[in-house]
């Protein structure tokens, strides 16, 4: 089954408030299919539509029978040719050339299509829609859904194109905006929602759950919220909370777009700190969330009127950055960090330090809307590797973990969901204008810009969390040179897993790398320098395989594979026994720190102090895509 939602402003009995319209009223009117007082433009053009066959239109987008309802002295339904077009909707008596054109609906961008919905398919056998206007709204019907969604994404994309502000007389707008005082900035309160919500709902009671007050009274609340951020000293936790507040109410966001557009629209001193914070907050509200197509409307045209008004002033600067993030953005998962926020309101990027393998390091300004592929693309193009035919992947990371960051996930996203962890290292001051440097936060931010971190600087601790760019997959291994960049990410990288514990040696060949690597560290032994800590040089941790029967009571490791799950003894890569997939009856995590696989009558406990690998083994298992060890653990 397929439902077709709409926007929930859009359900409501909305008539078009246009300028002019053809159709409906009597027998005479339909026939001469103009209004009264229509521009000679309009006139000229339905005239020459009259005159034109109707197959000789070139503009039509959509045609086809459909259902229409008439009301008389009973409702009844009847069988026109509608034909779509870039600026009407019309219905003539038949299909043929030369057929008798019934009636016509003007299409502007203020009419509205309430899509098809299962409800009424189940009440009369039709799937129908609704497209309204002016005065008239024609209610057609089909038997097939695709026809009806067709005929409404068709009649949705013609609405769409038609430009809200060439409709209006800027004199009539000011006229609107002088005598509707609830369009305009106010120091009093708000008493009531600027948009209707209903006074009782379902979800009520899932809102209440989670601390929230009925929808109407939140929104209310939340235009106070609004008011004291012009005398706040620290406007940054405001401006949080009702971005949360926002996030968890889904439909406050609409209602504080329009709070937002009241407020900065004339103003008594609108180029004041105070009042800059409600343009501020619309910044930070439209990197966030996006309103819906009605109110996105609006707003545009709200955004436009102020650029026309106060150019080159700051509020003409906010409303063009505002316009521009209402193109790019999308939802997002959390509400922006402290340090976000602050960036937006002044219209400033970030400054986000990106590690490669080795001790090497990025630094790249980031906004709201970037994703990880542009940071992949702008690492590539900074290291010289836009040639390689090799796969790379950002990787969040730490000392015990490590996992890919999805292409398409947004680079603020992730730096917010792990701010508890990062502090405010990843973050450097931020710039509006030229890109200069500026003092960091963090020690390593204190270089130059889209430098590499010098051999020098003191290596991260293994409790922080970063964002490495890596190798994701070798296609090209022929390829690699001994001096390329590349050479250095394979060595780097192969280095990470056997200090993690991910390619099986001996004990001896363990200690042989440590002793190695600790040589291509520090050097020559002298009793001044520094020994790195012995987890970055040897493998730390230890996973102990034990068998309920008491086969195998010792230290092992553990592959798993595209076809079998084997057990191995350190130092050998013959397996000592391997369980195909089709024997283990089950596995899970049986507790934080074992692993239990069952095959046949025996069971095979795992048990290990590091809790992430009973996890990883669980969500490793089920899938069986790749060629070789794809996971080892001692």
């Amino acid at each position: 089954e397929v439902s077709v939602h709409s926007e929930p402003l859009l359900r409501q009995p909305l008539y078009c408030r246009g300028f002019w319209e053809c159709g409906g009223g009597s027998t005479e009117r339909r026939g001469r299919h103009v209004v009264p007082g229509a521009t000679d433009e309009m006139k000229s053009l339905i005239i020459e539509k009259n005159k034109m066959g109707l197959e000789d239109d070139p503009e039509l987008l959509v045609k086809g029978w459909l259902l229409r309802e008439v009301r008389g002295s009973w409702i009844k339904q009847r069988r026109y040719w509608f034909v779509l077009s870039q600026d009407s909707l019309d219905y003539y008596s038949g299909p043929e050339k030369g057929a008798k054109r019934l009636g016509t609906l003007v299409l502007t961008n203020l009419c509205c299509v309430i899509w098809p919905d299962k409800q009424s398919f189940k009440e009369t056998g039709y799937w129908s829609l609704t497209v309204y206007g002016r005065k008239h709204c024609y209610r057609l019907y089909t038997r097939h859904f695709n026809e009806a969604v067709h005929w409404a994404c068709a009649l949705q994309k013609v609405i769409d194109t038609k430009a809200t502000e060439n409709k209006f007389d800027p004199e009539v707008v000011e006229h609107i905006y002088e005598h509707n005082p609830i369009l305009r900035y106010t120091q009093g309160p708000l008493y009531a929602p600027l948009l209707a919500f209903p006074y009782g709902s379902a979800e009520h009671k899932y809102y209440s759950g989670m601390g929230y007050r009925p929808v109407r009274e939140e929104a209310v609340k939340l235009f106070h919220c609004l008011q004291q951020l012009e005398s706040s000293r620290q406007p940054v936790p405001i401006i949080q909370g009702v971005l949360q507040t926002c996030l968890d109410l889904r439909p406050l966001r609409d209602e504080l777009y329009c709070q937002l557009a009241k407020q900065t629209c004339r103003p008594p001193q609108p180029h004041t700190a105070a009042h800059l914070r409600y343009w501020q907050l619309l910044a930070c509200m439209s990197c966030t969330f996006l309103p819906s197509p009605v109110v996105l409307k609006y707003l545009r045209f709200h955004l436009k009127r102020i650029q026309s008004q106060a150019p080159e002033s700051e509020m003409d600067n906010y409303a063009s950055f505002v316009a521009e993030a209402l193109d790019k953005t999308k939802c997002r998962e959390s509400v922006p960090s402290w340090e976000e926020i602050q960036m937006l309101m002044g219209r400033q990027e970030m400054l986000c330090t990106v590690h490669y393998p080795g001790s090497g390091s990025c630094q790249l300004y980031v906004s709201s809307h970037t994703t990880a592929n542009e940071v992949l693309r702008r690492m590539q193009e900074q290291l010289g590797l836009q040639e390689s035919k090799n796969t790379f992947a950002l990787y969040e990371q730490s000392a015990l973990w490590e996992q890919p960051v999805a292409g398409g996930a947004l680079i603020a996203d992730i730096l917010t969901s792990v701010r508890p962890l990062m502090g405010s290292r990843l973050f450097a001051n931020s710039r509006f204008g030229p890109r200069t440097a500026g003092p960091s936060l963090s020690n390593k931010a204190s270089s130059s810009t889209s430098t590499s971190s010098s051999e020098g600087e003191e290596r991260e601790t293994p409790s922080q969390w970063r964002l490495c760019f890596k190798l994701y997959c070798l296609l090209d291994a022929d390829g690699i040179t001994v001096d390329s960049i590349e050479y250095l990410f394979l060595f780097e990288q192969c280095h990470e897993m056997v200090v993690r514990g991910q390619l099986p040696a001996c004990e001896e060949d363990l200690q042989a790398l440590a002793a190695l690597r600790l040589q291509c560290v520090v050097g020559d032994f002298s009793g001044h320098a520094p020994c790195p800590p012995l987890d970055q040089l040897f493998p730390g941790h230890v996973v102990e395989a034990r068998s309920s029967t008491g086969s195998f009571s010792q230290k092992l490791w553990l592959g798993v594979a595209a076809t079998s799950v084997s057990l191995y003894r350190q130092g050998e890569t013959e397996a000592l026994e391997s369980l195909p997939y089709g024997q283990i009856c089950s596995y899970g995590v049986s507790d934080s720190h074992t692993f239990k696989i069952t095959a046949g009558d025996r069971d095979l406990l795992f048990e290990t102090s590091k809790v992430d690998h009973g996890t990883c083994l669980n969500q490793r298992l089920p899938f069986k895509g790749f060629s070789g060890p794809e996971h080892l653990v001692e």
